[in-house]
């Protein structure tokens, strides 16, 4: 017992030791940011779950309905993608993230206001869809070019492991919540609970001491700094592929979006709670692909792992529409089936995208960065409205598997595009 308790001692002093050894967790900046990271990401579960959910179990949604949403979700990264890249690289990020997330929370707030008020219809909810996206456009650009500034670009992998590790945690945890508050409380109330962290992460932001320098003032017509950004990327080769191979992921990804809901529920047959459960074991897969990037990274290139996480993406992608109704003739092994396919799709997004953001800021000077981010997202995510609006239209036209097939068909093209028909194998950094 006594040297149980001696090796349990020496490995939380080890434990101790390293992350006080940490340089990015000796700045108090970082770790408020990371603070900030982890609510948003903890209550970014439970909207995922909860307003698609009011959608499905309120609105008694049309799988096209269910395209739409996501599509609204996904149209502002079209709209205002560009235009952001030009106000990040104008103007300090930290009070467009302050502002971003306190626009999010109150549209989110208003969705248990207007079904206690009796108003909330289907294109309410299409509203606050838009709204988020426009949060997560223009605030999650914000934050991306904020970190590099805090961290410093040579710490940048290590910074965005660290915020996986905290999403796969959030991943873990926050489905089976999440789930279990949509089945107590409904789905309207528990969207409050992500208000909630939203507050909390605001005045925690506000804590931050770094101050960003004030970019230089510039007299050119924004027109010309959107203009810049697309040259630079296209000129660019490695953006250039980037962009192209996660624009067409996104395409796939928000037509997946669109219909996963319908088919746990509808056609699988799980309750809330149960496809709540199911889903942490995507934070596992989080969690697996952030442990793994950074050796993977180091061992096989930058490249080489960006392409391992889409080959494992699109093999989770493969796998889903697969999944019989009642596999074995057990709901239980349905359950954990569809958690497994979680768990592959995630590990797999981790991989791709943990090393692809990563990659694009560092062959990106400061002049440019904010124009960079934004408008890699714009590209990228401009695809989406139209995969789950398409997906939608598949769904309701054959079927919600049927519209899987269809997603999965062009995520094995994807990946064997990205592996035969690019140079980003042979990227080592």
């Amino acid at each position: 017992m006594q040297v149980a308790s001696e090796s349990a001692i020496t490995t939380l002093r080890q434990t101790f030791i390293r992350l006080t050894q940490d340089g990015l967790l000796r700045s108090s900046d970082f770790r408020r940011l990371w603070l900030s990271s982890t609510l948003t990401q903890f209550g970014a579960q439970i909207t995922l779950l909860a307003l698609p959910m009011c959608a499905v179990l309120l609105m008694h949604a049309s799988p096209s309905q269910m395209g739409t949403l996501a599509a609204l979700e996904s149209l502002p990264f079209l709209l205002f993608g560009l235009p952001s890249g030009v106000l990040l690289d104008r103007c300090r990020r930290l009070p467009i993230i302050v502002c971003s997330d306190l626009m999010v929370a109150t549209a989110l707030a208003s969705v248990p206001l207007a079904w206690w008020l009796d108003t909330l219809t289907i294109g309410w909810l299409y509203a606050v869809g838009f709204v988020l996206g426009t949060g997560l456009v223009v605030g999650g650009s914000a934050e991306q070019v904020f970190l590099t500034f805090v961290v410093g670009r040579e710490r940048l992998v290590d910074a965005h492991a660290k915020l996986a590790g905290t999403e796969s945690a959030a991943r873990l945890l926050g489905p089976g919540m999440a789930g279990a508050l949509v089945q107590l409380l409904g789905a309207p109330l528990a969207i409050l609970c992500n208000v909630g962290a939203f507050l909390v992460s605001l005045a925690n932001l506000r804590r931050i001491r770094a101050r960003e320098p004030q970019p230089a003032a510039s007299n050119a017509h924004p027109l010309h700094d959107i203009r810049d950004g697309l040259a630079f990327v296209w000129r660019q080769p490695v953006l250039r592929t980037l962009a192209w191979t996660a624009g067409t992921w996104h395409f796939l990804f928000y037509g997946y979006l669109a219909l996963h809901v319908l088919f746990a529920t509808r056609v699988l047959g799980m309750a809330p709670g149960v496809m709540g459960t199911a889903q942490m074991l995507g934070g596992a897969g989080i969690l697996a692909g952030s442990i793994l990037v950074k050796p993977l990274s180091a061992r096989y290139g930058t490249g080489r792992a960006i392409l391992v996480g889409l080959c494992v993406s699109a093999l989770g992608f493969a796998l889903m529409p697969a999944i019989p109704a009642n596999l074995l003739d057990s709901a239980f092994i349905t359950a954990c089936a569809y958690g497994i396919v979680v768990f592959l799709l995630d590990c797999g997004a981790t991989l791709f995208f943990v090393p692809y953001i990563a990659l694009r800021q560092r062959v990106t000077p400061d002049a440019v960065l904010g124009r960079m981010v934004a408008t890699m997202r714009s590209l990228t995510v401009a695809t989406a409205p139209v995969g789950a609006l398409a997906a939608g239209a598949l769904a309701e036209r054959f079927s919600v598997r049927t519209g899987l097939v269809c997603v999965a068909a062009g995520a094995l093209v994807l990946a064997v595009a990205g592996v035969a028909g690019t140079r980003l194998r042979h990227v080592n950094d």
